[in-house]
């Protein structure tokens, strides 16, 4: 197995698909564009699910790329060896291209091979769909993995919560996935043990995911006409695999991080249980914080959707830098080390180097004065008890409302003479997560891809939207966000003040009077340059070369773009704004409907 740090192992993976016809692709932004159903990019699938419904990628049907990710369901669980709420994805695609035969080959290549990464093949297991009453058994994976020299006894027929992937909604397209396992050489846990089990003998290191399936409203399952294969090799988990280490801590990626908080602390990492998990928290929650405001779509600290979620990364780190004696202002400048860990990967937190630092340490002070209140709020509550006992409400109360871990509360209360019901805050907390997690479900069933008739005129309508806001409130004006249903459109932009009722009526004026006009909606694919060069707008996040699709709408607007679009302004109907508010500092937010 060969040992291989972050950047090496990024370069071998594009290199390898790259010499196998994939085009190499830069990471799309970790906000999404247009899609109502996640906070964040969760996944390197995420920004290509028009391409794997069937609209054509600008660069081909073979691509690979290195996505930045964000996945926040688990943040309770940061701290241990393997969570972390940022991290990148290795993927490549084959859209209605090459499907299993080539994807497990060059999975089992890129594996063992002593020029990749050399994992020896007898450490090697998979796991392929045992079939049920919607698909059958996927034998033809499993015997393209005994071809590659793999023993039945080492592929392993899991169910579908196992191997299996989609819809993302209710409907759309799903198939059965192969997952890929370091065997660590542990003794089974059991006569059954298998990479299903959580004892810890099998390590997931890679997925294949074969888009063979269609779900329809009804529930059957039809075949696809473009069959898609989509893999994923987390680029963390890897890299602690290849080094033989126990944690993703222990990786090249967070040793200038770790330094800084053991330096800035007087602490020292390893030293107790409670002193490495909040070197941990501190390292990943700050790594996600400048990831998600050095986005070149970055979002600020603020109490709604991605800037909640950032301000809880952010005031968490705080929490837990204070229960080490992390030095005031420490994050920001740990946040600086991430900047320049990740400056020749990902440009663009460089950039928006001056706007991460800000806003982290602009954060951290807003935290200190939250707590300073929650202070005095708990000596309210300590001085109007009826007894000696703290309720689990109020306990949640003190964490939910001003940061306050049951830890901290247990203790301001042990030196009062006052005990804290614990349970009960255990059990709100509980519910708290139940409901955290049912919004998030909630999220996915409206369909990650929904491409309907609808959801195309207003995503067109908001290019219409941010051409007019240039034009009445100026240049200034860049997309920040956007949201849409089947109802209606959420548009962030930046702008510093509240736009006036003559303002927004101006907007909407202009807009209507582009679809009477009824221009096409036209499309067009060139380089990023060509692109540049036709005055389109958008994020050039893409790399020199890489070609991208540029949707112009008659004289009124032209962007970088991946739709879906209607074919004629005409077609759009009467646009209405409904709302204009504020989103965060520096950020307004624009609500609209079609009618």
């Amino acid at each position: 197995m060969r040992k291989l740090n972050s950047s090496q192992l990024r370069e071998l993976y594009l290199k390898f698909f790259q010499a196998r016809g994939h085009a190499v692709i830069h990471s799309a932004s970790l906000i999404p564009e247009n899609d109502p159903t996640v906070l964040f990019t969760t996944a390197g699938m995420h920004p290509l699910v028009p391409y794997l419904l069937g609209e054509k990628h600008p660069n081909g049907t073979r691509l690979t790329d290195v996505q930045k990710c964000v996945r926040t369901g688990d943040i309770d669980e940061v701290g241990d060896a393997t969570h972390c709420t940022f991290f990148e994805m290795l993927g490549n695609w084959s859209l209605g291209d090459y499907f299993k035969k080539e994807a497990i080959a060059w999975s089992f290549e890129f594996l063992t091979s002593p020029e990749y990464l050399g994992i020896d093949v007898d450490h090697l297991a998979v796991s392929v769909f045992a079939g049920d009453e919607d698909a059958p058994r996927d034998e033809e994976s499993a015997k393209l993995w005994e071809a590659c020299g793999l023993p039945k006894e080492r592929i392993f027929y899991l169910p579908k919560k196992n191997n299996w992937w989609g819809p993302a909604g209710q409907t759309g397209p799903c198939g059965p996935d192969t997952e890929m396992f370091i065997d660590t050489g542990k003794p089974k846990c059991c006569e059954e043990c298998s990479p299903a089990c959580d004892c810890g003998k099998y390590i997931e290191i890679w997925n294949d995911v074969f888009m063979q399936y269609n779900k329809t409203a009804e529930g059957t399952f039809e075949p696809l006409k473009q069959k898609n294969v989509d893999t994923g090799m987390g680029l963390e988990r890897t890299i602690c695999i290849l080094n033989d280490v126990k944690s993703v801590y222990d990786t090249d990626l967070f040793t200038e991080a770790l330094a800084l908080i053991a330096e800035y602390s007087g602490k020292t990492y390893g030293e107790s249980e409670a002193v490495t998990k909040a070197f941990r928290i501190i390292a990943d929650h700050v790594r996600t914080a400048a990831f998600i405001i050095g986005d070149d779509r970055g979002v600020t600290p603020s109490n709604v959707d991605q800037g909640y979620v950032l301000r809880r990364l952010i005031r968490r780190a705080v929490r837990y830098g204070r229960q080490i004696g992390l030095r005031r202002g420490s994050l920001s400048l740990i946040a600086d080390s991430y900047i320049q860990k990740y400056a020749e990967v990902y440009p663009e937190m460089v950039h928006n180097r001056d706007r991460v630092l800000d806003e982290i340490n602009k954060e951290e002070e807003r935290f200190i004065k939250t707590v300073s209140m929650g202070l005095k709020e708990f000596e309210k509550i300590a001085s109007s008890l009826d007894g000696t006992f703290i309720d689990g409400k109020t306990a949640f109360r003190l964490y939910d409302t001003f940061g306050f871990p049951i830890e901290m509360t247990v203790e301001l209360a042990k030196e009062r003479g006052l005990t804290v019901d614990e349970e009960g805050f255990a059990k709100a907390f509980a519910e708290h997560q139940q409901k955290s997690h049912a919004g998030s479900e909630q999220r996915f069933k409206g369909g990650l891809a929904d491409a309907s008739e609808q959801t195309a005129k207003l995503h067109t309508a908001t290019h219409l939207l941010q051409a007019m806001l240039r034009k009445v409130l100026g240049d200034e004006v860049k997309q920040k966000g956007s949201n849409i249903t089947a109802e209606r459109l959420r548009f962030d932009f930046s702008f510093g003040r509240p736009m006036t009722e003559e303002e927004v009526r101006e907007v909407e004026r202009l807009v209507n009077e582009a679809i009477a006009e009824g221009a096409e909606v036209t499309c067009e694919e060139m380089s990023v340059e060509e692109a540049k060069k036709k005055g389109a707008i958008g994020l050039f996040e893409s790399k020199y070369g890489e070609r991208v699709k540029v949707y112009t709408m008659g004289r009124f607007s032209c962007e970088i773009c991946g739709g879906p679009h209607a074919k004629n302004l005409s077609s759009l109907g009467h646009f209405r704004i409904v709302k204009e508010q504020s989103s965060s500092a520096g950020v307004r937010r624009i609500k609209a409907v079609l009618e």
